[in-house]
């Protein structure tokens, strides 16, 4: 409860540094600044009530910012210990295991299916270790996750494109996922109906023989902007409760 306390404090602190100076880590020297002017007082405690519903709506997602800090340290923990190109290579083996495994015991299409997801994964994984290792908050929110999550999300989607025993179990629900974002999230403004009017989810693509291009496309724009939300939220995490390399 503490620790709950604290991190709702510090939340808030930080809002109030967007406006006043001193809210958060105040100098030892100075303290923390106060208003001096009633102007000032009214500003300041507007700006603190005003603050109180963000940080409710804001902390449950700094506790996902705090597991997904956790998972991410575990992993970078790994990248640490056998490198990047060591990443590269188990991810090659791994999927490499389940090309060869497919060529053997599953029907031509079905291998050829987990082998373009192989390469892709194998690709998106040295791209996010190799990112991650460069360093810098910066780098790891805009480049390091964004291809860390389409290591997870494009892999099932390239087998589902290039076999069609499996694409009723990853095309079918990304058709429905498409419909669920252009009706909600997307529905503002008409940018649903542009959408729509631009190109056909299931048909994008073939003009140029790249079928099944709409799909790749759909889940690199959810992958990105995910992995720049989850990035985000790590850097919030690292400002309200700081790690001991970034106190």
């Amino acid at each position: 409860m503490e620790a709950l306390l604290l991190d709702v404090v510090r939340l808030h602190e930080t809002w109030m540094e967007v406006v006043f100076p001193r809210q958060l880590d105040p100098s030892s020297v100075l303290g923390k600044w106060k208003p001096e002017t009633p102007v000032q007082t009214v500003g300041y405690y507007l700006w603190a009530v005003l603050g109180g519903p963000l940080v409710a709506v804001v902390y449950p997602l700094l506790l996902v910012g705090f597991a997904t800090r956790f998972y991410a340290a575990k992993l970078d923990s790994a990248v640490a210990r056998i490198g990047v190109a060591g990443v590269v290579v188990v991810a090659t083996l791994v999927w490499g295991s389940l090309t060869l495994l497919a060529h053997f015991q599953l029907p031509t299409a079905v291998m050829l299916g987990i082998g373009g997801a192989s390469v892709v994964a194998v690709v998106s994984a040295g791209a996010a270790a190799g990112f991650s290792k460069v360093g810098g908050r910066f780098v790891s929110v805009l480049l390091a996750y964004p291809f860390a999550m389409t290591a997870i999300f494009l892999p099932p989607v390239v087998a589902g494109l290039l076999t069609p025993a499996v694409s009723g179990f990853v095309l079918d629900p990304s058709y429905d996922l498409a419909v669920w974002i252009l009706d909600t999230l997307l529905g503002v403004g008409g940018i649903n109906e542009t959408l729509r009017g631009a190109f056909d989810l299931e048909t994008f693509g073939e003009q140029w023989g790249v079928a099944g291009l709409g799909y790749v496309l759909m889940w690199v724009g959810i992958s990105v902007p995910l992995g720049w939300f989850l990035g985000a939220l790590v850097a919030l995490a690292n400002l309200i409760r700081p790690k001991p390399d970034d106190a």
